[in-house]
């Protein structure tokens, strides 16, 4: 007799998502069977609602999505070892082969086998996810919110991205105020950064940032130059962070990088992206494709960092119950919202 679970489930190809009453996964062996208590709404989770060409291009259905979340342990799969029942958890949403060369190196980020929790396997929008004890992240210290960790994935593209370079006194640009935006820039500015600017279009997401005690500027109003000459910057930005996934973002980067200046890429392109690849060389810049997090030294720097008094909880701007799944998508889809919570434990 098969137990059955709620679950957020794309069931075939096209817009939208269903609450589905699915089966339970069994844990097998290596894997643990995690109770989830809450989960937060990805900007990728978006793209599969929404069904643009990336998700058409990248997803199967039908499929369980959902990546970010927080959970206890409920079952121990066989051969398991170190967890235990009822252990407050998260997990690492990329599942690598541990065998290619990145892996045996160390790099497990660049694995080229990766599968992604939500996107290549059952996702975590359901009241249970199996997932490899390996990936399993235990997070049991009371000075982390839950509602924060449900967003640890998000917040660990954004650490990720903001410690690609050393930034200690220098200034930095963050193209892209969308949660990550904000949380990356945040962590620029708490580790040391001299100057740090935040850039948008969207003003509801420009007050976000400045909530978070950020300088957000938009540049649809005000002239990004000018505002680098009144903060004393004579040569341009030291380094620059582009989370939006915007073309115009990318020249705006180049064009106001210092000589020698370091560009990290984070945000995702809905189409090819042009770029003045001369400028780059005349200019001497460094560029860095970023995905996903460092396995698992970006886990412990960012429960370190919240610790050292990093506050995220003013991200936070909207809580449902899994039930209301599409207000929570409704808000991520209207651009005024920061990270959308679903509470997966009672009804509402």
């Amino acid at each position: 007799m098969f137990v059955l679970m709620d679950a957020l489930v794309k069931p075939r190809r096209g817009p939208g998502l269903e609450l589905m009453r699915v089966e339970v996964p069994e844990p097998d062996w290596g894997e643990v069977l995690i109770r989830i208590r809450k989960t937060a709404i990805c900007g990728t989770d978006v793209h599969i609602y929404n069904w643009d060409p990336w998700a058409e291009k990248n997803i199967s259905p039908p499929l369980i999505v959902g990546h970010e979340y927080v959970g206890e342990i409920a079952r121990l799969g066989p051969g398991v070892k170190g967890l235990r029942e009822g252990q407050r958890v998260s997990g690492e949403g990329h599942i690598v082969c541990g065998h290619c060369r990145n892996c045996r190196a160390g790099n497990g980020q660049w694995c080229k086998n990766t599968v992604g929790v939500g996107v290549q396997r059952a996702g975590a929008f359901a009241q249970y996810l199996c997932l490899p004890a390996t990936n399993v992240v235990p997070l049991e210290d009371d000075y982390l919110p839950e509602d924060v960790i449900a967003f640890f994935d998000a917040y660990g593209n954004a650490t990720h991205t903001a410690l690609q370079f050393d930034v200690v006194g220098e200034d930095v640009l963050v193209t892209g105020a969308g949660p990550i935006g904000i949380m990356a820039a945040a962590i620029c500015k708490k580790n040391g950064a001299r100057k740090v600017i935040i850039t948008d279009l969207n003003e509801y997401r420009l007050d976000l940032a400045r909530k978070m005690g950020l300088f957000a500027v938009n540049t649809g109003r005000d002239d990004l130059g000018e505002i680098m000459r009144q903060s004393h910057m004579r040569e341009g930005f030291d380094v620059a962070l582009e989370m939006s996934g915007s073309e115009a973002a990318v020249h705006q980067i180049v064009s106001h990088m210092r000589n020698g200046g370091k560009i990290a890429l984070l945000g995702i392109f809905k189409d090819e992206a042009r770029v003045d690849v001369n400028e780059i060389i005349f200019k001497g810049l460094t560029v860095q494709g970023v995905y996903g997090r460092k396995m698992y030294e970006t886990w412990y720097k960012m429960a370190a960092m919240i610790e050292g008094g990093l506050d995220l909880t003013p991200i936070i701007t909207h809580r449902f119950h899994y039930t209301e799944f599409e207000k929570g998508f409704a808000a991520m889809n209207s651009g005024k919202s920061g990270k959308v919570i679903l509470d997966w434990r009672n009804e509402p």
